[in-house]
């Protein structure tokens, strides 16, 4: 789930250093589950993936693939082909390991990527991400960028952080600053699909589903055989997380377009 903003190679320090170091994520994978660090985990993405709605042999870029859970479902339970990029060189030494434990090797694409810098048109039949353009700030280029990667009538599903139409608390603020994160509200990130010529736009406020997520995943937390000061550090930050959702501060969107079938004259 990491995808670093413009400046590639700050934002892979920036990433590998904090909030995706080696001990970080393993952190993470805990409380998401075996291969996840995304919202909901395993249920989660299977939702997502069916929502995707491709055809046995499609291809489909995960963007931001973190440590390969969504990528091994689209291959093992959807059988899609599935190219996996992020820039975290620490979740993808995690991904390959983990890849290897579920018996694909070879069979999933693993790759330092850059979406930003895709040059591939008309490549793929979907194109899924998990909460990563937050670590974008040019978001027109992104989906310039992922509207050309598709094939004709290929589509885009992504979730992602979003925020409320503001203004925002300092303590909101200063969270942002801190992530080094790029926010868009949700009807923000619909123009943006829209305007880059994507047609069927859905952009869905799921906060409330978040939610729920991120109180199992509090429960989860407590269940945990870990030290008790990593037990404290995550619950503090899980309940900061909810607190910020129901504040209405953060939410969190859904998001689907389409880019147009070729017309024939």
């Amino acid at each position: 789930m990491a995808l670093a903003n413009n400046d590639t190679s700050t934002g892979k320090a920036f990433l590998d250093s904090g909030q995706y170091s080696h001990e970080s994520i393993l952190k993470y994978e805990q409380v998401y589950g075996r291969t996840f660090v995304s919202p909901g985990g395993k249920g989660c993405a299977i939702e997502l993936i069916e929502k995707l709605d491709l055809k046995p042999g499609s291809r489909v870029l995960d963007v931001g693939c973190g440590i390969g859970g969504s990528a091994f479902l689209m291959k093992q339970t959807f059988n899609l082909e599935v190219d996996a990029i992020d820039l975290s060189d620490n979740m993808l030494e995690l991904a390959e390991m983990r890849l290897a434990e579920a018996g694909l090797a070879g069979q999933v694409s693993l790759a330092n990527r850059n979406c930003l810098e895709i040059e591939t048109k008309d490549a793929y039949d979907g194109i899924y991400s998990r909460d990563v353009f937050l670590h974008i700030k040019d978001k027109e280029q992104l989906f310039a960028r992922l509207f050309c990667t598709l094939k004709p009538s290929g589509k885009l599903l992504f979730t992602d952080y979003c925020c409320a139409e503001g203004p925002f608390s300092e303590d909101f603020k200063q969270y942002i600053r801190q992530r080094n994160y790029h926010l868009c509200s949700v009807s923000e990130y619909q123009t943006l699909i829209e305007e880059a010529g994507f047609e069927g736009v859905e952009a869905e406020d799921v906060t409330k589903q978040f939610i729920d997520f991120s109180e199992a995943e509090l429960k989860t937390i407590q269940t945990l055989d870990i030290d008790q000061n990593v037990r404290e550090e995550l619950t503090k930050d899980w309940q900061r997380k909810i607190d910020r959702a129901r504040s209405g501060a953060q939410r969190w969107g859904r998001f689907v377009g389409i880019k147009p079938a070729e017309t024939t004259d």
